[in-house]
């Protein structure tokens, strides 16, 4: 369990995120997760990094159950600021990362494949904000990455998700493949990435975030505000605990859990 790096192919790095049963991250998971990416990318032999994940799916988001049993704001703000940690590790790796999602991609999950420089997914991938269900706010910066504006806001407010099909459509998943070839499908297009000089891929990273029309940094902390806003004014602590007991109920009656639609 935790975060993992190989390097099966010359010029390529795997990170895997393996958080049981939902890879819902707990704070120090996204910590491990942006350390992993920042030394891939610090490697000079890597020229591309794939990431992607074990499990039931891509990522389900911040690990709720940890912010309920900790007291008082420290894991809401150790959770917030290692969103924020790992998806800047992604934004700024010197190389380009392809995301290889499966499952359930939320919250967190958009943070991170929002960020990256291109998505695969399987056709059993669906990608959502359900924060406003979960009193909080975030990720929409990314998830406008992905989505075009109405869309975006319309996700937002209902908390409904979109699956990889509608993505492709849009052109932010660059290609669907039946559930399980996620990585394989990854690994093809980190091939063709990795096959490129490394400096001038390098320069192109850099080059493309520094043209990018938002600041994805400042956006992202700047929704970050709210998410305190809410948990001050106690309306985000009553979603969250309201979550929290709904899948307590679950777990106890054996109908599995809900840290993900």
């Amino acid at each position: 369990m935790g975060v993992s790096t190989a390097r099966p192919e010359p010029g390529i790095a795997v990170v895997t995120v393996d958080f049981p049963p939902v890879n819902a991250l707990p704070v120090r998971g996204w910590y491990e997760l942006a350390e992993a990416v920042r030394a891939a990318g610090a490697d000079p032999d890597v020229r591309c990094a794939v990431l992607r994940a074990t499990g039931r799916g891509f990522n389900a988001g911040v690990d709720i159950k940890e912010l309920q049993r900790t007291p008082g704001h420290r894991a809401l703000l150790g959770a917030n600021h290692g969103c924020a940690t790992a998806f800047s590790a992604v934004y700024d790796c010197p190389v380009p990362v392809v995301a290889a999602v499966h499952g359930f991609c939320l919250g967190g999950g958009v943070g991170l494949a929002g960020n990256a420089d291109a998505v695969v997914a399987g056709e059993d991938a669906t990608f959502g904000l359900p924060e406003l269900d979960r009193g909080a706010l975030g990720a929409a910066t990314h998830l406008a990455r992905l989505v075009p504006q109405h869309l975006l806001r319309a996700l937002s407010y209902t908390a409904r998700t979109v699956t990889a099909a509608e993505l492709h459509r849009h052109g932010s998943v660059w290609r669907v493949v039946p559930p399980g070839e996620e990585t394989a499908a990854a690994l093809e297009l980190a091939r063709e990435i990795a096959a490129k000089d490394g400096s001038l891929l390098r320069l192109a990273k850099a080059a493309l975030n520094g043209i990018d029309p938002v600041d994805v940094h400042r956006s992202y902390r700047y929704e970050q505000g709210f998410t305190f806003e809410a948990t001050l004014s106690g309306v985000g602590d009553r979603h969250r605990d309201a979550f929290a007991d709904r899948n307590g109920r679950e777990d106890r009656h054996g109908r599995g859990r809900k840290d993900a639609p």
